[in-house]
């Protein structure tokens, strides 16, 4: 998929475009499908724009975050990108340092629910997940709610992710949810994971883990993000994806600036060209993320495949991530003991 277009920084960004050649600055992205995009939405444009060149780190959010508290005194990140909700916890122990919505010329075109604290340090979310459940279209009528997942004619073909990875935390927290759990009680989804490996389902760990079991493997649904469906859909397989009737967790991903670095300004820049819609309408035809720019234009079937507009993003449902940050250790603990076997 080839698209053209120009990303035009602020007139400050312009300015500091010559001193700005001779700096580097260091990020965490996410590996993969999201990498590539990332380096051709943002990456890339920022690198042309400002003579300044991006050293990209891969590295997930459990893992970026658990770097940065490591090198609290002496971080090496500039901008951290968070999928999780780790920008919450960061902030509030001083990991980032707070943003003036006024350096930020893109600032005002987001919607409510990706600026939530910039003055706190909570960095801005420049993309939005849809969860759901993908679905071999050439196998099966694709469930419409999530207790559909517990089908047991499915189990032999159903994918769970691990919760070491953040869309395999939501789904998971999704399925607790319907089976009756709550963020002060998982034993319920951990019981329907049970039942469910019981049956015949598999964990995997990663997104290609996902696609492999889908192109060779026999699986037909697993419960995963929209992002991911369109990716398998662009690599030629029949995938397709639903949102469940009881709800939709939506994954902000969020651009922040970490606290104790020299190059602030640069590292702004970066943060202002990842919420600017053009990198957002980028974001959403390469990935089918969905925009927090209200400005952002979105037409066809990209506009149909994302939750796009400040309603749509309001409804998703958001699992409190300084709860999920509190309690990963002892749920994934939980959860490693469920799935061993």
């Amino acid at each position: 998929m080839t698209h053209t277009r120009t990303l035009v920084l602020s007139a400050g960004a312009v300015l500091m475009a010559s001193s700005a050649a001779a700096q580097t600055l260091t990020i965490n992205s996410f590996g993969g499908a999201y990498e590539e995009a990332h380096r051709k939405c943002i990456i890339t444009p920022f690198e042309e724009a400002t003579g300044a060149t991006v050293q990209v780190e891969t590295a997930y959010s459990a893992d970026g975050f658990a770097q940065l508290r490591a090198q609290a005194a002496a971080p090496q990140f500039d901008v951290m990108h968070f999928s999780g909700g780790q920008e919450i916890v960061a902030a509030r122990e001083g990991l980032l340092a707070p943003i003036d919505p006024a350096s930020l010329s893109n600032a005002d075109g987001l919607v409510d629910a990706a600026r939530p604290n910039l003055d706190g340090g909570e960095g801005p979310a420049y993309s939005i997940v849809a969860m759901g459940m993908l679905y071999n279209s050439e196998a099966v009528d694709g469930p419409t709610s999530w207790a559909d997942l517990a089908n047991p004619d499915w189990y032999e073909h159903l994918v769970l992710t691990d919760m070491s990875n953040t869309y395999g935390m939501q789904g998971f927290l999704m399925l607790n949810q319907v089976a009756g759990g709550s963020l002060d009680d998982i034993q319920p989804g951990l019981d329907m994971v049970t039942e469910m490996l019981d049956g015949g389902a598999i964990v995997v760990s990663t997104s290609p883990e996902i696609m492999q079991e889908f192109a060779q493997n026999d699986a037909w649904v697993a419960p995963y993000s929209s992002d991911y469906a369109f990716v398998m859909r662009d690599a030629g397989l029949p995938i397709g994806f639903n949102q469940g009737e009881e709800g939709t967790p939506g994954v902000y991903i969020t651009a922040n600036l970490v606290a104790n670095r020299d190059n602030q300004e640069l590292a702004l820049q970066f943060i202002d060209m990842s919420i600017s819609p053009e990198a957002q309408v980028c974001f959403a035809e390469e990935m089918s993320y969905a925009p927090t720019n209200v400005n952002a234009e979105l037409t066809g079937e990209v506009a149909e495949a994302t939750p796009f507009g400040a309603e749509a993003l309001e409804g998703l449902i958001r699992f409190d991530p300084e709860v999920i940050e509190e309690r990963r250790s002892e749920w994934v603990d939980a959860w490693n003991r469920t799935i061993a076997r």
